[in-house]
């Protein structure tokens, strides 16, 4: 492959991961119907499904994960969908990631939880879904904090604004 063959793929891959960020199901279902791996990463470990996920877009979340994809493919940071939906407030996009099988607890590599983000956050809601599915409301992260923990410390932060 020459330089300009290389930097002309590398070029079309990133449009496929922008068609994820921005949602185009139909696209992302047509490149797959032609061979497409589902489970492709970018330079930053982002699949597919996490780029669609964290840019709350059901239809290619859908796709994507009826086509195969994984769930729980943690990017380079070791961030993994539920979490991030669970950050974006998404309670949507974890029904569906949770519906394909995925990690209710979504640690990250510091131990913190998806239920650890969400009440942190105060996504109530999200907190009673992941907690319905079986999350860990005494998990800790390597500070040893709990979802409740965390709830707290950010309640505190912003009640001291």
């Amino acid at each position: 492959m020459t330089a300009d063959e290389e930097a002309r793929m590398i070029a079309a891959l990133g449009q496929v991961f922008d068609l994820a960020r921005n949602g185009d199901a139909a696209a992302l279902a047509a490149l797959i119907e032609r061979g497409m791996p589902p489970n492709l990463r970018n330079e930053k470990g982002d699949t597919l499904v996490m780029l669609a996920a964290y840019h709350g877009h059901a239809d290619a979340l859908r796709t994507l994960l009826q086509a195969g994809a994984s769930p729980d493919t943690r990017n380079a940071m070791g961030q993994t969908p539920i979490a991030g939906a669970a950050y974006k407030g998404y309670q949507a996009i974890i029904e569906i990631l949770l519906e394909h099988g995925a990690d209710v607890e979504g640690a990250s590599p510091d131990g913190r939880t998806a239920l650890m983000t969400a009440a942190m956050f105060q996504r109530t809601d999200i907190v009673e879904l992941l907690k319905a599915h079986g999350a860990d409301p005494e998990a800790r992260d390597e500070r040893g904090m709990t979802a409740a923990d965390a709830a707290a410390f950010m309640a505190g932060r912003q009640g001291g604004r």
